[in-house]
Formats: C-alpha cells, structure tokens, sequence
C-alpha cells in the first residue's frame, strides 16, 4: 500500500509548512500517513531536492525567530516525505499512485500553477506517456484515471496563495473536462464528488537549505475551511479547521501583508537605503510610528465595525514579532516587487469596506497611496 498523501510542489514553504505539521504529527500518532511528493517543474534545483529526499528521507528546517518575546533558534528533523517523484520521469507511476493510493492531495505550484496551456488537449486521457504540461490539465488526467479505475472520490487541499484556491481549481478542472469532452459523469465526479478545499497558509519560509531544507519563522497557520467528508493530512496546534476561512484572509491581507506594503511605499516615496530590510524599519522610531498609526487610524476601525477588533488586535501582536524577527533579512526591495497591484489588492478593500461601513476616516493615507489609480 502506498502514501496517502500526494503533494504537488517540492518548494521550500511546504517542506517547512505542511510537511513539517505532517512529520510532527506522525510523532505524536496523529498523521494519516506519509507523504509521496511531486516535482511539477524541470529546474535544476527542484531536481536537486527531489535526489536529496531520494537520498536521506530526512531533512532540517531551522525555526527561528522570536514568539512570546522570547527568541527561537532550533532545528526540527522533517522525515514526512517517503517517496519523491518527477512528473516528466515517473509519469506512470504518479497516475498509478493517484488512482490507488491518495487519500488527500496537497498542492503548491506557484504563481502560475493554475495556468491553462493549447498544448494540453484531449488526447491526454488516452495517452499515458505524455505529461500535461500546466497542473490544472494534470490534475484532469489524475483525476480522470481514478474515476476509471473506480476509486472513491479524494480531497484536494490547495496552498496556493488564491481567495477560494479549492473552488477555483475544481471551477478549473471542470472546464478543462468539459472542453475535452468528457462523459458528464466525470464532470460530476470532479465538481461534486471530490472534496475541493479552501485554504489560507500562512508562514515566512525566508530561505532554503540546499539541497533540501529551509529556514522559517515560529508563526504558522493552516486555516481550513470546513468541507462536509473532507479528509485532513494530520492534526496539528498550526491547523485551523474554520466555518469562516474569509475572516482569517483579512487578518492576513489587511495587517500583515498592507504592512509590508506601506513599509514598501515609504521606502520607494521616501528614497530609503537599498539594503533596508522589514526590520531596519521597524528599528526607525518615524517609520514605525507611521506603519503603527496606519493600523491604528484606518486598518483597526474596518475590524472593529466588523465584530473582529479583538481578533484583529492578537493576530497584530503576532505580526510585530514577525517583523522584528531578528534573523530574517527581508529586504523592502524584495516586497516592493510588483507593487502597484500589491497596493490595489492590499490597500484598495480597506478603504472600499471604511466606505460601505460608513466609517469616517480622517487623512486617509491609503486613498492617497492609490491617487494615480483612483
């Protein structure tokens, strides 16, 4: 019998997130199983990582960081993963691992993993040697195997940094099977016999160990959204299984990620050092005094008026010590990649939910931050 867990994407963030919760829980006798992991891409240093975890079964992720003010500096032993597959090598062996052994599907594919390519045609399903080339179109073929070998629907768990990551894949699928003709039958299973998943992930994995391996912080969260028969990878202190996954999304979206949007616009506006990273800001008693009033004056009102002001002020306690944490070089040069749409996504809803809320919001430096846009 094989894994039960098959995950799509060998990137640093899951082998310190979901793979770590995996491989703590199997400890503690609270996994579903272990891990067969895929690599999606052909770049040497996902092909590198793939022979590592071939080669140890094991690799270190080094916590560090600061939670409750004291300082973390540890290393935890991650030995999840058990078999580490090649899409473009081990084809065959992925679909047969698909179609008889998974249980529950994690994924991880980047910014362009739902991406859809000409190229990926219907004749995909017929031909076992060709790999789809985007993953959605993989996942079809996958999916389409276990629906002809007879197995019982599985859980999909999205990571991917999307709103509604679980309904927009399956949304996905189901229109590549439609556009492939497939029998209605199949459509059916996809759209409603599998169990797609939302989630919201949540940890700063700020460098690799090469080969295999990674630097992260304490702070970690896997919020869940409830799927009636959904099946989890484990239980762990970092899960969240959640009737209300959009609340979890604005803390993250509104405090922790318009944090380091301003800290971005102040230092592009302002001419700052090329090297400043997220903490040399917060060391800057006027830097921290402007990103600090912004919370105060027109973040925190938007989560009060929502009910979730007590909520809002914990997990912003939580976001200082991330900012502050002593070993994370996170340069603001890095942040401001992108970020005229970082400003839209990130400031834009405050100032669209201060409006339908009726707040009144005094020099409202969000608005300005977007006047070209406005």
């Amino acid at each position: 019998m094989g894994n039960p867990i098959l995950q799509f994407g060998t990137s640093r963030f899951l082998q310190a997130h979901a793979d770590l919760f995996i491989s703590e829980a199997l400890d503690a006798g609270r996994a579903l199983g272990r891990v067969t992991v895929v690599q999606t891409t052909s770049n040497p240093e996902s092909r590198a990582r793939i022979q590592a975890v071939r080669a140890r079964k094991a690799y270190e992720v080094r916590i560090q960081g600061l939670r409750r003010e004291s300082v973390i500096d540890a290393t935890a032993q991650c030995r999840a993963i058990d078999e580490a597959l090649s899409a473009h090598d081990d084809w065959p062996v992925i679909m047969e691992r698909f179609a008889r052994d998974a249980k529950v599907v994690i994924s991880n594919t980047g910014d362009s993993g739902y991406a859809c390519f000409a190229d990926d045609t219907a004749d995909l399903l017929n031909d076992g040697a060709r790999v789809p080339r985007g993953y959605a179109a993989k996942l079809a073929v996958l999916l389409h195997a276990r629906f002809r070998a007879g197995a019982e629907p599985l859980t999909l768990l999205p990571c991917e940094l999307i709103s509604s990551n679980g309904d927009t894949l399956r949304g996905i699928v189901a229109d590549i099977a439609r556009a492939w003709g497939c029998d209605p039958a199949f459509s059916r299973y996809v759209e409603h016999g599998c169990i797609w998943v939302n989630s919201l992930v949540d940890r700063i994995v700020s460098e690799p160990i090469r080969p295999v391996g990674a630097y992260a912080e304490p702070y970690a969260l896997w919020a869940i959204e409830r799927r009636a028969g959904m099946v989890l990878p484990c239980e762990h202190e970092a899960i969240v299984v959640t009737e209300d996954l959009p609340r979890y999304e604005r803390l993250k979206l509104l405090l922790l990620n318009l944090g380091h949007t301003w800290l971005a616009e102040r230092w592009q506006v302002d001419g700052r050092d090329a090297r400043e990273n997220v903490l040399h800001a917060m060391r800057d008693p006027a830097l921290r005094a402007s990103l600090e009033s912004l919370w105060q004056d027109e973040v925190l009102p938007v989560f009060d008026a929502l009910g979730e002001g007590a909520d809002a002020r914990a997990y912003l306690q939580d976001v200082r010590e991330r900012f502050e944490n002593p070993f994370l070089d996170h340069r603001l040069a890095d942040i401001h990649r992108s970020h005229e749409q970082k400003k839209q996504r990130r400031f834009r809803p405050v100032i669209d939910m201060a409006r339908e809320l009726g707040l009144q919001i005094g020099q409202p430096r969000l608005s300005r931050a977007l006047e070209p846009y406005a």
